[in-house]
């Protein structure tokens, strides 16, 4: 207080100001009385958080910003369920103005996943996506940037800086699989082999690669790593690729898998005669049960809820809806074994 005269709070015509709008515009849209266009009102919206307008008189309709989630899923992995359930958890908390929208697209339709990004059947404020690293994808998150849209993308980074990528330093984790598992097979020789995806993903390359790396740079050359297969998150065919390498070289003492698939890779696994050190990603029900079972050995995991809630932030604290500072360092991963298995999962 100064000189007896109170400090006032933002007013709708402060609102009005700030949007570039007229006064009976805010308070049709702040009373939920409709006949705005849903681009305008998203402004207005903005503008009453951007000024903290905390009116509770007023009532804007449910849904005005809308963030679109864009999961590009196989048919057979869990993994992308999970995670859509992880968002759909994390938006029931979220302002009743903003709306987050689940879409699932099959990642062998690149021309549907383009058509999408590019041209989405609604509008929207926001696009969260996992995508794999395809060039007209990646020029379709470029031109959705450039339209207006906050983008961010999750397990691969390819749109450029202006597009955040959210999720764990690849590189590194790729390492940290390699240092236990040449730590844990210490005194025995053999092949180590890898599992993936198909390189479509750039995060699971990075994977490979920083496990290829260390290996090279710190193994005497009693593990042999000869071998990556590609399983396609394919249950089936996982099962089948890594029963042919498990034929073929009998000398196989460690796996890593850094993509799906893992009910194939299990299924060969225990029908496969002599133990082989497994590592593998993602902590879901499936690689809960098998670490409790000792097939799988160690797993890395992402941290999902980490994960969609920064994606999220991102996106809101780059549309000026919220105001606290989002971390753009990489989500930190989580080494998980029997030993220190939740009893919840």
């Amino acid at each position: 207080m100064a000189g007896g005269r109170h400090l006032r709070g933002p007013t709708i015509r402060d609102i009005a100001r700030e949007a570039n709008v007229g006064t009976a515009t805010v308070e049709r849209v702040l009373n939920d009385r409709g006949g705005v266009r849903t681009g305008l009102a998203e402004r207005i919206i903005k503008a009453a958080k951007k000024l903290k307008y905390g009116d509770r008189r007023f009532r804007p309709h449910r849904g005005i910003i809308r963030i679109e989630v864009l999961l590009v899923q196989p048919e057979v992995e869990v993994f992308y369920a999970e995670l859509n359930t992880t968002f759909q958890r994390i938006s029931a908390s979220l302002d009743p103005t903003i709306l987050v929208h689940r879409t699932f697209v099959r990642e062998d339709d690149i021309a549907g996943v383009v058509q999408h990004i590019a041209k989405p059947p609604l509008r929207r404020a926001g696009l969260i996506v996992l995508a794999p690293d395809h060039p007209e994808i990646t020029e379709s998150i470029r031109q959705a940037r450039m339209s207006g849209v906050e983008v961010v993308q999750m397990l691969t980074g390819s749109a450029g800086e202006d597009v955040p990528y959210i999720g764990i330093d690849n590189y590194a984790a790729g390492r940290t699989a390699a240092y236990y598992m040449s730590r844990m097979l210490q005194g025995r020789s053999g092949t180590l082999l890898a599992m993936c995806h198909s390189g479509a993903y750039r995060a699971h390359r990075e994977r490979i690669r920083g496990f290829s790396d260390y290996l090279t740079q710190h193994t005497n050359g009693d593990h042999n790593f000869c071998l990556v297969i590609f399983g396609h998150d394919d249950n089936l065919l996982s099962a089948e690729r890594l029963t042919e390498a498990l034929r073929h070289d009998n000398h196989v003492i460690g796996l890593y898998t850094v993509g799906a698939g893992r009910e194939g890779v299990a299924s060969a696994l225990k029908a496969h005669p002599d133990k082989v050190f497994w590592i593998g990603h993602a902590l879901t029900h499936n690689t809960a049960k098998c670490l409790r079972s000792g097939l799988m050995d160690i797993c890395i995991d992402g941290a999902q809820e980490t994960h969609a809630r920064r994606s999220l932030d991102t996106v809101l604290h780059r549309l000026g809806l919220i105001d606290v500072d989002v971390s753009s360092a990489p989500v930190q991963f989580l080494t998980i074994t029997a030993q220190n298995l939740s009893s919840s999962i």
